[in-house]
């Protein structure tokens, strides 16, 4: 193969002037925190690139995370999504880590991702990588079923102004941002952006008052001289969604006004890598991170997050190759609790604290064994020792052959440990103060190639053993209930998916998966419900997309999913079809139409007397860069 043809493409490339060989050598870094080829990473890994964000015609990040075909991505409103990696999925879904250019987005509450206000440009990302599988040696507690790491574009690839509006029959919106030089070796840019969503409806046609809005500003800005990189960026935003009952209370035609969520925070992120010789290296990264949310009438919540990483990849010595790193993460809760339900203590402080070390192994020239471990503490359970081992094994050029075994927690959150109703006892829920960490040891098989020039494609098997996960148990004493951790599963699967080039300007590409649970409650548990709450997943999903280049500069793609039925609460299997139609009359704009959900509308999540039927939808896009 070509030096050339290793090359990694440019974030500004159109995907159909990507080769299939190309797309397989897409540096990524999410596996092994250093760049290597996706078709050399040993993990069932998928790429998201800004090109396929572009042309699925999406407009928020959680709608782009349904691109990838190993994960699982339900609507429960107009503001909310429940996201998973290999099942477990939930409103408070806690076992994927993500990650948005290195700022970890996960909130000690639920232990989950409030997606509502991970609202970055999406003209702006470069590449999401979506691992499925655990990922806590490099990246700590609660990467137990994936990880997602949001990479934005550089500042010195965004460049000039770029203005973008749109608006339909659900959405309306604009963004605009300006990109500049800073000195000889520096980068800026800014950008300001804003959205309203309109509310849904249920299948009965009934209004859903959860309508959504939101303004976000921000700044990123680059620098690169000699062996150095600093990157520095920063976000603010504030909106509100609307909340349905029994968040919303009417007295005959009056809506008492703590109907409407307010949510606001800001962010500021800083790294730093310097090159050392023989290809080693070393990066600082800190941020701080700041939200506030109010959901009357239950809590107020104001978060700080302080956290800073260290990372040193040593030379190669020999066979081996060591890369270690230490973090620290601080977070000051404070919250406003309501009488009837409350997190005590309403002030809480908490620290993380974690090392963690891993050396990829050359046991021969095409076969590589990785094997690592991270100790994390944190105030809940102590120390916990996170594992791993992966081989993998290049059999020919264009096909790698790997297998991992790894042990994966996720540590205690606020919502299971702290909560309480009433907020004075005598309570009915009085906290789990015996909460264990939940354990997963997972084993996977994969294999990823491409066997013919135009086609290539990945397979991986897994089985997890989990343990410890979350259940709800009346007290000793019969007068009160309180978290523990005695219910255990199993489950294995299998995800895949391919790309085909069929000609020069048309590409087809899909992807399935299939999941089996088999969750069981312990001896000494009572509850009744556990089982049943945890295994809300459908048991098979495929999707295929197709991509046309048109003449006139003209585009058109097509998205089919098929999802099947979920159990506990019932939702029926549906099938959805989005299609986009764009053109560009000229380099420096383009126009864009985008329907979803054609062929009709469909719920995805939650009960019939409470879920939003997602109906069809249009929205028109213009782009425009000089």
């Amino acid at each position: 193969m070509s030096a050339d043809a290793r090359a990694a493409p440019s974030p500004m490339d159109s995907l159909n002037d990507l080769t299939i060989e190309q797309l397989s050598n897409i540096e990524i870094t999410s596996v092994s925190k250093r760049a290597e080829r996706l078709a050399d990473a040993p993990a069932s890994v998928f790429i998201i690139t800004g090109e396929d964000i572009r042309r699925s015609g999406v407009t928020s990040l959680p709608d782009a995370l349904r691109l990838a075909p190993n994960l699982q991505v339900a609507q429960t409103k107009s503001s909310g999504y429940s996201i998973t990696a290999r099942g477990f999925n939930s409103s408070s879904a806690n076992k994927l880590l993500v990650l948005i250019d290195g700022r970890s987005v996960y909130t000690p509450l639920f232990s989950g991702v409030f997606w509502d206000v991970q609202n970055v440009v999406l003209e702006d990302v470069e590449r999401i990588e979506v691992i499925s599988g655990p990922g806590g040696t490099l990246w700590g507690t609660n990467a137990v079923n994936g990880v997602i790491n949001v990479i934005t574009r550089s500042a010195k690839d965004t460049q000039g102004v770029m203005v973008a509006a749109g608006g339909g029959n659900r959405e309306t919106g604009a963004a605009a941002r300006y990109g500049g030089k800073l000195g000889d070796h520096g980068s800026f840019r800014v950008y300001g952006k804003y959205f309203d969503r309109d509310h849904t409806a249920k299948e009965n046609g009934g209004a859903v008052d959860d309508g959504w809005y939101m303004g976000q500003t921000g700044f990123r800005a680059d620098w690169a001289h000699a062996d150095d990189q600093i990157m520095l960026q920063g976000n603010a935003y504030r909106g509100a969604e609307a909340q349905p009952l029994p968040g919303v209370i009417s007295i005959s035609t009056v809506k008492l006004a703590f109907s409407e969520i307010p949510l606001s925070g800001a962010n500021l992120t800083s790294s730093w890598t310097h090159r050392l010789e023989g290809g080693a290296s070393l990066t600082l990264q800190a941020y701080y991170d700041r939200t506030e949310r109010t959901v009357p009438p239950t809590f107020a919540e104001k978060l700080d997050i302080a956290d800073v990483q260290f990372q040193h990849s040593l030379q190669p010595l020999g066979a081996h190759a060591l890369v270690w790193g230490a973090g620290h993460r601080y977070s000051r809760d404070r919250l406003d609790n309501s009488q009837a339900f409350a997190f005590l203590p309403a002030r809480l402080n908490q620290k993380w604290s974690s090392l963690f070390g891993q050396d990829e192994i050359s046991l021969h020239q095409d076969v590589r064994l990785t094997i690592g471990a991270r100790i994390e503490r944190n105030d809940y359970t102590g120390n916990e020792f996170l594992p791993s081992a992966r081989l993998a094994w290049k059999f020919a050029p264009d096909h790698l052959l790997w297998t991992a075994a790894s042990r994966a927690v996720r540590s205690p959150s606020r919502f299971d440990h702290d909560p309480y109703v009433p907020a004075k006892p005598p309570f009915l829920l009085a906290g789990g103060p015996d909460v264990r960490s939940e354990l997963a040891n997972v084993f996977e098989i994969g294999y990823r190639g491409q066997p013919v020039k135009d086609f290539s494609y990945s397979v991986t098997a897994f089985y997890a053993a989990y343990d410890h996960l979350r259940t709800q148990e009346i007290a000793p004493s019969r007068t009160f209930f309180l978290f523990s951790s005695l219910m255990e599963g199993k489950e294995n699967g299998v995800e895949m998916w391919g790309a085909y080039q069929a000609t020069s300007i048309w590409r087809l590409s899909g992807g399935l998966m299939g999941l089996r649970e088999r969750l069981r409650l312990k001896d000494g548990s009572n509850d009744a419900t556990a089982v049943s709450g945890a295994g809300r997943d459908p048991a098979q999903t495929w999707m295929l997309r197709s991509t046309l280049d048109l003449p006139r500069q003209s585009e058109f793609d097509v998205m089919v999913r098929r999802v099947s039925a979920l159990s506990a609460p019932a939702v029926p299997s549906y099938t959805a079809v989005d299609a986009r139609i764009g053109w560009k009359p000229r380099p420096d704009l383009e126009l864009s139409l985008t329907g979803q959900n054609l062929f009709g509308g469909h719920a995805e999540f939650s009960s019939v007397s409470t879920r939003s039927e997602l109906k069809r939808s249009v929205f028109f896009k213009i782009l425009s860069r000089f």
